[in-house]
């Protein structure tokens, strides 16, 4: 803030050079009259009788000297009298300069400089008050300064004004000023005394500097809810609402009585609506989220509630935040709950409100919630652990189905941890060549030869094996699947060619491997295909690739371009687990599909369960019907075989043949027999045991 040094008259060359002449003004004026009473009395003596007697000696002195040396005296006089005037009009002359730069800033000057008695009058105002303020100068010197000071800040003023008299200068203050169009402007003041005679014990008034901070201010509060508020919905962000948990817990250290939970609200699909309509209507949907919370819970930000129920007989009993950590996740604060129940009626209440349509740019808009519940029972904790819990608590929600709640217990913070430790392993594992292929055969039910095998992965892990269900969800959401199956892939392939070489009696084997949602996602996945089959010298019509049902009805145009693609390439493509989804067998005839292979969910119950066996029969006669082969998955029992066999079923993989095993199994189980006949599942079945 500009500042103004304390005004001293005297303290400057200037001021000291201007006493310096008055004094010698007065000096001067007084010389004159002593020098004309002398020259005065002089000349009147002359008259007096006294001087009869003496009146030849005093005709006997130079008449004419007298005479000379009194003009002299009285031209010096003139002269220093001259020199004297001369000197006062130069340093008038510099006190008038320095009076005309000092308007000039002050005119100029941003910031307003006013003058005021010890009354609180305005003596003089520089003219940004009139630009910032709106008052003219006759205004403002027919008003009092403390009249337009906001009510709430006079006190402050006048006691910093009495601090600045008392000490000679102020401390710097904010205050509120009255705008002449009734609005109130924010000023930063520095105020000086203006000493007396006798210094500050009889100052007489202030010369205060005010500089206009209304922007500043309003900058900074800004700023301020940009750090605690969310920007679209207005909404507490996630650091001002964990201030708010944390307090909460506070509060329950004080009051055994006091019980508060936290919800952690995530809505289901939003990633679907947000990609089909566009961010714009998702961010309007996010915003129409946060309003029905708010009119819920709030009906602002946060309200006191009273222990009485809404007209719907469910509205929560204390105090509540709702906040948006992010995302599309919305969180909330329940204060002073009586019962575990009361949080889940609220989490009810709002599955409820939220499962009304939305209109959303002329589409109306079904969305669910899961909702995660964390309660305050350890008043040790932590903001931050207590939004975990409930987040934790959320996931469990979305992973039982969606659109429902769940309450946060010790075990699901143990699963949230091993989880991360396995995310990070598998992380490690990739980084250190730990993922290994092996390989279960496809064997023709006509022959009992051998065709071929399906690479799947295997976790090789100092303690042992890891199968497939336990790390391939969470490999597959953290996104280590894509770099995983491609070397996968690529391993089968060198393997498969090496195999065609070593054994050519059973040439040209195939192999099959599975594709990923991720992997078919990718606008490049038949890039990338082509690119290892022309690495690895593979014929494309020995490779074999799986798509899963669901992954290729998702969205069957898409599907349709992208299976062409591959098609291209010269592959055989497959639909793996049918009859899990939700298709049918006319709806993949769209598709450029050479395989289906039966899920072994029904080939595991064909031989107990007549409804599954006619199932498995209707399948495999309507695939035949479309020109597609058909692989059983999961044989383990003879019978199974001869069922599978009299159908016509070409292919069948399972553990009644091997499990799969490494290159090196395979390898003795290749040079063994070239074929497995029918009367031979007994010798094959020793043999797996071996390779176990």
């Amino acid at each position: 803030m500009a500042e103004i040094s304390r005004y001293e008259p005297g303290s400057g060359s200037i001021f000291r050079g201007i006493r310096q002449i008055e004094s010698r003004e007065w000096w001067l004026w007084g010389f004159a009259i002593v020098v004309t009473l002398i020259l005065t009395f002089g000349i009147v003596s002359l008259t007096f009788s006294a001087f009869e007697t003496t009146r030849e000696e005093f005709y006997s002195l130079n008449l004419r000297e007298w005479v000379r040396a009194l003009a002299a005296l009285v031209l010096l006089f003139d002269i220093y009298t001259a020199y004297q005037h001369l000197q006062f009009q130069r340093f008038r002359r510099q006190v008038a300069e320095q009076e005309r730069i000092f308007r000039l800033i002050t005119e100029n000057a941003a910031d307003m400089i006013a003058v005021v008695d010890r009354q609180g009058k305005r003596l003089y105002n520089s003219p940004a008050y009139e630009q910032i303020l709106g008052y003219n100068s006759k205004e403002l010197a027919s008003s009092s300064s403390i009249e337009q000071i906001h009510p709430n800040d006079r006190v402050r003023v006048i006691e910093a004004a009495e601090k600045a008299y008392l000490t000679g200068r102020g401390e710097r203050l904010e205050y509120r000023i009255r705008h002449k169009d009734g609005s109130w402007r924010v000023l930063e003041s520095t105020a000086n005394a203006i000493p007396g005679s006798n210094g500050m014990d009889d100052a007489k008034g202030l010369v205060i500097v005010n500089r206009d901070i209304t922007e500043r201010k309003r900058a900074e509060a800004l700023l301020e809810r940009y750090a605690l508020y969310d920007g679209l919905t207005e909404l507490p962000n996630r650091a001002l609402f964990l201030d708010r948990v944390q307090r909460a817990i506070a509060l329950t250290r004080r009051r055994y009585d006091f019980r508060f939970a936290v919800l952690f609200i995530n809505i289901d699909g939003f990633k679907v609506f947000n990609d089909s309509l566009g961010r714009s209507a998702g961010d309007h949907l996010l915003i129409e989220v946060a309003r029905r919370l708010k009119n819920y819970l709030c009906g602002s930000d946060t309200i006191p509630r009273s222990r009485s129920h809404d007209k719907n007989g469910e509205a929560p009993v204390g105090e509540n935040t709702v906040a948006r950590p992010g995302g599309d996740e919305f969180v909330v604060l329940a204060e002073e709950i009586r019962d575990p129940s009361d949080a889940i009626r609220i989490s009810e209440r709002i599955q409820t409100l939220l499962a009304e349509p939305f209109e959303i740019e002329g589409h109306a808009i079904v969305i669910g919630a899961s909702i995660g519940i964390a309660f305050s029972n350890d008043a040790s904790t932590q903001a931050s652990d207590m939004l975990r819990d409930a987040e934790i608590a959320m996931h469990r929600a979305k992973q039982a189905g969606k659109a429902r709640c769940e309450v946060f217990d010790s075990g699901m913070q143990s699963d949230a941890v091993n989880r991360l430790q396995l995310e990070a392993d598998l992380r490690k594992a990739l980084d250190l060549d730990e993922f290994r292929v092996h390989y279960q055969p496809l064997v023709s039910l006509q022959s009992n030869r051998i065709i071929g095998f399906e690479a799947l992965s295997r976790w090789q892990r100092p303690h042992g094996i890891v199968m497939p269900g336990e790390f391939i969800k969470v490999a597959d959401e953290i996104g280590i699947i894509l770099p995983m199956n491609r070397k996968l892939l690529r391993e089968a392939c060198e393997q498969l060619r090496r195999w065609n070489t070593q054994f050519p009696s059973m040439a040209p084997l195939i192999i099959s491997a599975n594709i990923t949602a991720k992997q078919f996602a990718r606008p490049e996945l038949a890039a990338e295909i082509a690119e290892i089959l022309e690495q690895t010298g593979t014929d494309p019509s020995c490779v074999d690739l799986e798509i899963t049902e669901n992954i290729a009805m998702a969205d069957a145009d898409r599907s349709s371009v992208i299976l062409g693609e591959l098609k291209a390439l010269g592959v055989r493509l497959s639909i793996d687990d049918f009859g899990t989804g939700y298709s049918s067998l006319c709806r993949l005839q769209r598709f450029p599909v050479d395989v289906l292979k039966i899920d072994r969910a029904f080939v595991s119950e064909m031989d107990r369960d007549l409804e599954t066996h006619e199932i498995v029969r209707i399948i495999v006669m309507l695939a035949q019907n479309l020109g597609m082969k058909v692989v059983a998955e999961g044989i383990e029992r003879p019978e199974q075989m001869a069922m599978l066999k009299h159908m016509g079923c070409e292919v069948g993989q399972g553990y009644l043949f091997s499990k799969p095993v490494a290159a090196e199994g395979i390898e003795k189980l290749l040079g063994a027999s070239s074929a497995i006949s029918a009367g031979e599942v007994e010798i094959a079945a020793a043999a797996r045991c071996s390779l176990s």
